[in-house]
């Protein structure tokens, strides 16, 4: 562990395990009362946890940030916002239950004093939630800030943080275990399943549930890739004969959305979090409004009309995003208009280097659709704060669903087109093929080898004298440790991660009958993934904290879409091929029809799939409810006692 740094009043060892960052500017009235507040005791309104400034580290003379604070907490203040957040833990009879301290000696991993009931991922997230929860009493203003107004209720940490006085807080890498996380996890290569447990006992849930499904879609991926091999080799030069592939990709999609439901919530009743109550939501850091009183909570906080924001996003957001899938279509035009041009060429002059000129459209369309993504993801994420929502969850919803819309639009349009419009299934073949691939080329690019490089350049002055004792996995002295992490990239979640899984069921789930080694290729790329995704959380961004999932959350509706899409391109298709219109020689209106009756048939299928497949496994659908006939029982005993104890008094 940490090395300790000073005695508690309890015999207690400090030891660190959040880092609280302030400028180094940051006038000394504000850090006396900050620092005031996370000591004081609950009781008067504070966090109650421990605070030690970090020394001059190696790069003292570098004019290092003097305004560097560890934070820590004694062992029954974690206890016990382990009991605030609403932790499950295993309990003695191997049922996960909420902690509490009243009965923590019935918890089947807590012996003696409890010093290691508690993961330090756990340790770290009580303590944000503990900062997160400070509020100002009665301060008008923050100290030495007349300009920076508060309120009764107002947290805190949100506000220095929005006024740019806080700088960051993260929680700290625990050197040793992460060496081991990092030998189990990527150092070598393994056919075994990723040690998901170890990834969310560090991590937390949220990563884990992340990895989880990124090796579930890539096990999911290997009937079809054993599949598409055969199928593709023997099928080279006929392209018609995609009728069976397109069926297996209608059926294979609705199956194992299905069940990664169960296979997610195995993992989070596992890992306790299936069955956790979420927390009550407070207002985003940069939320503003006029000052009123909350009726739920009866705080003062600012308050924004609701009517205010949704004229933002139907006469402002709605209408950007309109004019950017007009201007992704305008520019696959244009590229259709290159493509015919680079055919016509080859068809006129068949030599080696026209048919490398016919892929070359391809390969351009494929970058400039990264690059509008790319720019698109900022304005989306710039009108969404504008849009001023006050929940998290609310902002990340919106977000998402400007995102998924452009996305699927500028990725997939100009594969319908050829696929329905212009019926050109070589063709097709090709543009997915170059999409695909120039993309994960791309991506990967982005993803594993642009990060380490801009952090090696950000930290080069530092990395240039502590990287080689990183690298020979030498201790370093903690206060280099801290420094080191702060400059660390900060890990910005699952957002980007999941968006390229989803691009990519995407290209497998809807097209992937006329070039079967799509699967193939996402295979490739997802093995890939897990050692790129691993190296940079463990080498390259800070620590993140936990996020306690229960599952992926609205990701399971953005790919459950994909997945309806899907059965419809694939019918769609089916339509179109050959084999089938000879069935219907001199009606095309009745091929259209029974298409669509089939679609119909298969979308019923689909739904009464989602029905017949319960989302919890039985057996832990048993335990959650004897889990919760005790809690309902141990609550009229104490009812019970409570009235005869009252009945007492009186007589």
């Amino acid at each position: 562990m940490l090395q300790g740094l000073a005695e508690g009043t309890s015999g207690y060892t400090f030891r660190p395990l959040v880092v609280v960052e302030l400028t180094s500017n940051t006038k000394e009235e504000v850090i006396a009362w900050l620092l005031s507040r996370i000591r004081a005791r609950q009781e008067n309104g504070g966090a109650e946890l421990l605070v030690e400034q970090l020394g001059p580290g190696f790069g003292a003379q570098e004019k290092e940030n003097p305004n560097v604070f560890l934070v820590g907490a004694s062992r029954q203040r974690l206890l016990s916002g382990a009991e605030d957040v609403g932790l499950f833990k295993e309990y003695s009879d191997g049922s996960m239950r909420g902690f509490t301290c009243t009965n923590k000696h019935n918890f089947k991993d807590y012996q003696g004093d409890g010093d290691d009931f508690l993961s330090m991922a756990e340790c770290q997230y009580i303590i944000k939630h503990a900062l997160d929860t400070l509020r100002a009493k009665d301060e008008i203003h923050v100290p030495g800030y007349s300009q920076i107004k508060l309120y009764p209720g107002k947290a805190i940490v949100r506000r220095l943080l929005s006024k740019g006085i806080l700088i960051q807080i993260f929680p700290l890498h625990e050197k040793e275990e992460l060496k081991r996380l990092s030998f189990t996890w990527y150092k070598k290569v393994k056919l075994s399943l990723q040690p998901l447990d170890d990834i969310r006992h560090y991590y937390g849930e949220g990563q884990a549930l992340y990895f989880g499904f990124l090796e579930y879609f890539t096990f999911a991926l290997i009937p079809m890739a054993l599949i598409g091999v055969p199928y593709y080799l023997f099928d080279w030069e006929d392209y018609d004969k995609y009728v069976v592939f397109a069926v297996f990709n209608v059926i294979w999609c609705t199956l194992i959305l299905e069940l990664w439901k169960r296979c997610s919530a195995s993992l989070a009743y596992r890992w306790g979090t299936l069955s956790r109550k979420k927390a009550f939501e407070e207002p985003r850091s940069g939320f503003h409004g006029i000052l009123g009183f909350n009726p739920v909570t009866g705080r003062e906080e600012p308050l924004y009309p609701n009517a205010k924001r949704l004229l933002r996003i139907y006469l402002v957001s709605l209408p950007f995003v309109l004019l950017c899938l007009y201007l992704s279509l305008y520019i696959m035009m244009i590229y259709f208009q290159m493509e015919g041009w680079a055919l016509t060429l080859h068809d006129a002059e068949p030599t080696f280097w026209t048919g490398v000129l016919s892929f070359i459209p391809s390969i351009i369309y494929a970058v400039v659709i990264e690059i509008m993504n790319l720019i698109y993801r900022f304005a989306a994420e710039f009108l969404t704060e504008w849009e001023n929502h006050r929940l998290e969850s609310s902002y990340q919803n919106h977000l998402v669903l400007k995102v998924l819309v452009f996305n699927f639009f500028n990725c997939f349009a100009s594969l319908f087109y050829i696929a329905f419009a212009m019926q050109d299934m070589v063709l097709l073949r090709q543009s997915l093929a170059t999409l695909l691939i120039t993309s994960q080329i791309i991506n990967q690019f982005m993803e594993a080898f642009l990060p380490y490089w801009l952090q090696r350049r950000r930290n080069k002055k530092r990395i240039h004298k502590v990287q080689r004792r990183i690298l020979e996995d030498k201790e370093l002295p903690l206060e280099e440790q801290v420094r080191l992490e702060a400059y660390m990239s900060t890990y910005l979640g699952t957002f980007d991660d999941y968006l390229e899984l989803f691009l990519l069921f995407g290209y497998v789930s809807l097209f992937s009958c006329v070039y079967p080694l799509a699967a193939v290729l996402v295979v490739l790329n997802n093995i890939t993934e897990v050692y790129s995704d691993a190296f940079k959380m463990c080498h390259v961004f800070k620590r993140p904290f936990a996020d306690p999932a229960a599952n992926i959350g609205v990701w399971q509706l953005a790919f459950e879409a994909m997945s309806v899409i899907a059965v419809v391109t694939n019918c769609a298709l089916i339509g179109l091929s050959p084999q089938v219109k000879a069935y219907f020689p001199d009606s095309e209106t009745q091929l259209m029809l029974w298409t669509v009756a089939i679609e119909h048939g298969l979308l019923a299928f689909k739904f009464i799939l989602t029905f017949l497949i319960p989302d919890v496994p039985k057996h832990i659908q048993v335990k959650l409810a004897r889990m919760e006939f005790e809690s309902l029982e141990a609550l009229k005993k104490k009812k019970m006692l409570e009235a005869l104890e009252h009945s007492k008094s009186i007589q």
